[in-house]
């Protein structure tokens, strides 16, 4: 028999298939028809747009002044050498946002992206050709490699690097293709419910999963700027008149939490002084604290996990609206 229906019907079931470090499936459903690609289509522009990558951004070539130069012994014009560096992707291994690396070479060598490793950085892309020199040549050269997402032209890099580098146009995009599929399927008795199924390919400095986990968190750390004009839903309070218990464990102060100096001086610079705040924060959010590396990071995850509020999980609306109110009490 049919019913009317006053809520969109929601979704329950989630599916993961890893084939491969860089290649991934993850198809959700059952969704009503129409709303497997109101989800898909932004999902994919987020993970296209805001993943996080590793990018060269200049580079310093002893012996070159500009872009158009050319090295005795090299092969290679100045120009061809920056796109090939262009094309090898880097990882840096630290919690450092950006970091440079120094290299020296002497011929005769064909120089690739696996000779550029070291302490600071990796390299996902070891085969690719850098350069090719010969008996006579000596390369020296440093690199700034950055992390970020997006694209940036070297223009704008030139503002921010010395006179002495020449600047290179960064894509920190780590994600290669996403490719998503809306399928019909069968609930009940009803054949127009929607499976989305989506195909996710990365260059090797994240991995498929990661990026998809990302974007999700961005899309609702987007969403959550209009809870401040839609508070769609109140706590509860006691007859005591007691403020719900999550919210007084939400109130403590960060420099209680006993992290390390690092961790809390990054925190205390991003203006961040009670639990709550941080925890309102998505993971993307938190991990794109200024100076928070990944030790740090992972540190304060382990916190909130011990503490009981996984920084993947979101606290339920009626906490989230009553907790906004009494930080801004708190930091009034």
């Amino acid at each position: 028999m049919k019913k009317f229906a006053d809520t969109p019907f929601l979704p329950t079931e989630v599916e993961i298939e890893a084939i491969s470090d860089t290649q991934a499936k993850v198809t959700a459903y059952p969704f009503e028809s129409g709303f497997a690609i109101t989800l898909a289509h932004p999902l994919r522009r987020l993970l296209l747009s805001s993943s996080v990558g590793y990018a060269p951004i200049a580079v310093k070539i002893e012996g070159a002044s500009h872009e158009f130069d050319s090295l005795r012994g090299m092969l290679e014009d100045i120009a061809i050498f920056i796109i090939n560096l262009k094309n090898i992707k880097f990882k840096i291994t630290s919690d450092e946002e950006q970091v440079v690396a120094e290299y020296s070479f002497d011929g005769p060598k064909e120089i690739k992206g696996a000779d550029l490793a070291n302490a600071d950085v990796e390299i996902v892309s070891p085969d690719v050709h850098l350069a090719t020199i010969n008996s006579d040549c000596n390369l020296t050269f440093s690199v700034i490699i950055q992390k970020g997402i997006g694209y940036m032209p070297s223009e704008d890099i030139r503002e921010i690097v010395s006179n002495d580098y020449i600047p290179i146009d960064a894509f920190f995009t780590p994600v290669k293709k996403v490719v998503y599929n809306i399928e019909k399927m069968l609930v009940e008795d009803n054949p127009n419910y929607e499976k989305a199924v989506f195909d996710i390919q990365t260059n090797g400095q994240i991995s498929p999963i990661d990026a998809f986990k990302e974007s999700v968190s961005v899309m609702y750390s987007q969403m959550s700027v209009f809870n401040k004009v839609f508070d769609l839903s109140e706590v509860t309070v006691s007859e005591s008149g007691e403020e719900p218990t999550e919210l007084k464990d939400l109130v403590v102060k960060i420099e209680d939490l006993n992290l390390s100096a690092r961790s809390f001086n990054s925190l205390d610079r991003s203006g961040l002084k009670f639990l709550g705040e941080l925890v309102l924060m998505s993971e993307v959010e938190v991990k794109n604290i200024k100076n928070l590396g990944k030790k740090s990071f992972d540190e304060i995850a382990e916190k909130l996990e011990s503490l009981g509020f996984p920084i993947e999980e979101t606290l339920p609306e009626n906490i989230a609206s009553a907790l906004r109110r009494k930080l801004e009490q708190l930091k009034a």
